[in-house]
């Protein structure tokens, strides 16, 4: 059984994910003696866990079924299941991201733009078909070159073209889109409104600063030049009537994520970007009591730096252009302000359209929140500062834990030193410790030097967009870090958490569980990485889902990287033939028989069918 711990509500009601009651039997004709009440109830609550059970079970396929009852029958004998063949979804499914789907908007609210935040279909609207290319689809220009240029029929989308041409964001030229590296608030380019930044923020310059996230993003321009100056950004943006701009991103070879800030934090640890960036991102910050500077606040470590361009920053020289008053962006300026000093930050430089405020990492702040009456109020001990996955945004601040005395950007050791040094924050991961990273880290230098005999297209321009599927410290993507790609760090939603590690050592990722789809475009990645994630989650996640998952957001002639228990790879790769992948089985860098790799390739081919709705 598959026991989805958010279909608990607060008033005890069990309900599905879309929200619809779960049918109870009818108690009202039961007569029980009040002697034997408690003991009835308490049978009673075993049978309404039996319905729960039965209604859930409806929707789990035939096949899995069967593969339980092999694995049962053959004991140590690898799971066998029959080939099967998975058909093309409708070409009108060529940009389909589940969770985020505008056909189902309609069926959540538009307060604080909640219906743009995850919503997963539930297990019998899900899609078990293959996700067509666009029609003339290319295989993508490679990095770095791609940073700059891209295909249109990739991502054929017209109206963020029309819409933000004057600022120079992108535009159409022939058979493919240019990216001039324009935005909103630097429609000259990019690289002098870095130039200034860097000016503002000297840490820019020295290793001081390595992880950033930028909100609202548009099509990545900030994050992409960053890239040369050794800042690793997450690009974040919804999906919404700017169409695409994370695929656009990621298109460009340049991290980037679906997400926005609403209900829910966003799912990053606490204290681990050491940049938080807005460039008129149209995020009503004063709005709401704060709440959206909060979550910024959680996710920046203490020393890190939020940076703001737009309005109503430089509003005496802007606000003609923003069609408002004067008075209304010094109104709005000085609530902003007033806000941030009241969650301990400080207002550390300005100059032109960019004001920079940092969070401060002292204690002394942070004791003033416990002020009765006091807001925004310190968050109580009961409020798990890294729990971000469906997790509700809350009206206080997350204060850094005192114990910690190497979290704050000071006492962090400067980039590239940072990557391969153990963070105090592994000694919070169960079994964690300096040896345990150690070895992590050497384990997986052996393990890329196999896994570049085995396929060679890493470290070349065929591999930019990579992910570690279930990632502990990022060992994967750290040995990897002279090459030229990046990696998207995952780590499952119910395994330990490690990701706050994985931030403390310059590197970047994201919560998710593999349940469900991934936030992300389809066809948005050269390299998919995983290890022993069947055997971790198969009693969880249905196994033809995750791979269905995986092909979605592959990238046609892209690879997949499959290190598994015997037991589990010959019924991947049945799977895998069947989403029209080539495999083959390989032993790992060990030899030993328990566990091998599969390296898989995903064909490129088009749609057969018409767009259908």
């Amino acid at each position: 059984m598959i026991f989805d711990t958010r279909s608990l509500i607060s008033s005890g009601t069990m309900k599905h994910k879309d929200g619809k009651p779960i049918s109870q039997p009818d108690k009202s004709s039961r007569t029980v003696p009040m002697a034997i009440m408690f003991v009835v109830l308490c049978g009673f609550s075993f049978y309404l866990g039996g319905i729960f059970c039965s209604e859930k079970d409806r929707y789990v396929s035939k096949e899995v079924i069967k593969a339980v009852e092999s694995r049962k029958e053959t004991a140590a004998g690898p799971l066998q299941i029959k080939g099967i063949t998975f058909p093309e979804c409708s070409s009108n499914y060529q940009d389909y991201t589940p969770c985020t789907d505008p056909r189902r908007w309609r069926k959540y609210g538009v307060h604080r733009l909640t219906f743009m935040e995850r919503h997963c279909p539930p297990v019998f609207e899900r899609k078990e078909c293959l996700v067509p290319p666009p029609d003339g689809y290319k295989l993508p220009i490679r990095w770095p070159k791609s940073r700059n240029e891209s295909w249109y029929r990739n991502v054929p989308y017209d109206w963020i073209n029309k819409q933000k041409s004057n600022q120079h964001w992108l535009k159409k030229e022939g058979e493919k889109f240019l990216f001039p590296g324009g935005g909103t608030m630097f429609p000259n380019g990019v690289g002098p409104y870095i130039d200034l930044m860097q000016d503002l923020i000297p840490g820019m310059k020295d290793g001081t600063i390595r992880t950033a996230i930028d909100t609202g993003c548009g099509v990545a321009s900030w994050g992409g030049d960053l890239i040369d100056r050794g800042i690793l950004t997450v690009s974040l943006a919804p999906r919404d009537n700017h169409e695409a701009q994370v695929q656009f991103a990621l298109e460009r070879g340049i991290p980037a994520i679906l997400g926005i800030i609403s209900t829910q934090r966003l799912p990053f640890p606490s204290n681990s970007f050491d940049m938080a960036h807005c460039s008129r991102c149209l995020i009503p910050w004063t709005e709401f009591g704060g709440i959206y500077l909060l979550e910024i606040h959680r996710i920046l470590r203490p020393g890190g730096f939020w940076v703001l361009s737009g309005p109503p920053v430089n509003y005496k020289n802007r606000w003609r252009g923003w069609n408002t008053t004067i008075e209304e962006q010094k109104s709005d300026y000085e609530k902003l302000q007033e806000l941030l000093t009241s969650m301990c930050f400080k207002l550390y430089n300005k100059k032109d359209d960019i004001a920079v405020w940092q969070k401060l990492s002292d204690n002394s702040c942070y004791k003033q929140l416990e002020t009765p009456d006091y807001y925004p109020p310190k968050c109580d001990d009961g409020t798990e500062p890294d729990s971000a996955w469906y997790t509700p945004l809350r009206p206080c601040v997350v204060a850094p834990n005192t114990k910690l005395k190497k979290l704050s950007i000071k006492a962090l050791p400067k980039w590239p030193e940072r990557l391969h040094v153990a963070p105090e924050r592994v000694s919070d991961v169960r079994g964690g410790s300096d040896g345990a990273f150690k070895h992590d880290d050497s384990k997986w230098k052996a393990r890329i030097k196999h896994y570049k005999k085995l396929l060679p297209a890493i470290g070349t321009d065929k591999i930019r967009n990579v992910m570690d599927m279930n990632t502990v410290y990022g060992g994967f993507a750290a040995t990897l870090i002279d090459d030229p790609l990046w990696v998207m760090n995952v780590v499952s939603s119910y395994a330990a958490n490690t990701l706050a590690v994985v931030y403390d050592r310059g590197l970047i990722g994201t919560y998710h569980d593999w349940c469900e789809a991934f936030s992300t475009y389809p066809r948005t990645y050269d390299l998919l990485h995983l290890d022993g994630l069947f055997t971790a989650e198969s009693h969880r996640c249905e196994m033809k889902y995750v791979l269905l998952e995986m092909d979605r957001i592959l990238r046609p002639n892209g690879y997949a990287i499959i290190r598994e228990s015997s037991y589990f790879v010959d019924a991947i790769a049945t799977m895998a033939k069947g989403m029209r992948w080539g495999c083959r089985k390989e032993d790992t860098e060990y030899g030993v028989e328990k566990e091998k790799v599969l390296i898989c390739q995903k064909k490129l081919w088009y749609s057969s069918k018409q767009s259908s709705r």
